[in-house]
């Protein structure tokens, strides 16, 4: 039986389980199998390094991966090419030449669109707390360059403080407590992912502080944080269905097909309005289909 190897960054964050999910439910329909490897300690470089050289000795068929940080794991990622297995890119934008597709989406882009939501939501007037991922974090850096380029149509909204919540949400509560403490004025919380903006809307509460807050990735707490008027929007940034493409491309490459550079899934915002139909678990949310996402 086929075999994909499957690299995601930690067990913490809900995205990544989801797009665990993803690659499996793709893999199983199509006749393959998936040996997951996950850092015991959060987005560790070194201990993903050691996953990829046990992985390369296990020779699998392919190798679908997000890298923990956007250099220091290239040699390893070298390693993978030199062995001739297959690699597919997936969730993180690579710096290092080799696979063969990337399957993601345009952060960006999801940056620029969740901010003018919630800047057009505050009237176009407000302070506002960025709350982002970790410092080498890709994606993290590409959706703040979006929300900083969304004030450009709103000039009358001012961002008051950005803060590092580590794209979880422990250090994201920590964060947020220190700022309330801080006695910094502020209208509205900018997550550049789920879990920090449920982490801020915990501290929140605590302190009965009425605040807005939006987030990324559409994981299902924050559809229930939606449901109950707690979370104002997020951005469904759908890694169950970039796992999911990620591993169909491994295995049809397998097959023989020619694959993109790179496949780029559309990205929806969640509001009161449509939330209905994420409103479940992943497990029991379908999977975008490969023909819906793909140009033959």
């Amino acid at each position: 039986m086929t075999t994909l190897a499957i690299f995601t960054k930690n067990r913490s964050n809900p995205a990544y389980a989801a797009a665990r999910l993803g690659a499996a439910r793709a893999a199983q329909r199509l006749g393959a199998n998936t040996v997951h490897y996950v850092p015991d300690k959060a987005d560790d470089v070194d201990e993903q390094i050691a996953l990829i050289d046990a992985a390369i000795r296990g020779r699998p068929d392919a190798v679908v991966l997000v890298p923990v940080h956007p250099t220091k794991v290239n040699a390893a990622i070298r390693r993978i090419v030199d062995a001739g297995i297959p690699l597919i890119g997936f969730l993180n934008p690579f710096s290092e030449a080799g696979p063969l597709t990337y399957v993601g989406a345009d952060d960006f882009a999801i940056g620029l669109k969740i901010a003018t939501y919630l800047y057009e939501h505050l009237g176009g007037r407000g302070d506002v707390v960025i709350l982002e991922g970790a410092a080498h974090s890709v994606t993290s850096a590409a959706r703040v360059r979006g929300f900083h380029d969304a004030l450009k149509r709103f000039p009358s909204i001012r961002i008051v403080a950005t803060l590092c919540g580590d794209y979880l949400r422990e250090p994201a509560k920590h964060a947020v407590t220190a700022l309330l403490k801080s006695g910094t004025a502020f209208d509205a919380i900018l997550a550049a992912n789920d879990e920090m903006a449920l982490g801020a809307i915990d501290v929140l509460d605590a302190a009965a502080r009425n605040c807005t807050v939006v987030g990324v990735n559409a994981i299902p707490d924050a559809i229930a944080a939606i449901r109950e008027d707690r979370l104002l929007a997020t951005a469904d940034f759908n890694t169950m269905d970039i796992g999911a493409i990620a591993a169909e491309a491994a295995v049809r490459h397998l097959r023989g097909e020619t694959l993109p550079r790179e496949i780029i899934l559309p990205v929806e915002i969640v509001d009161r309005a449509n939330y209905a139909a994420w409103d479940r678990p992943f497990e029991q949310r379908d999977s975008r289909r490969w023909e819906d996402t793909v140009k033959s």
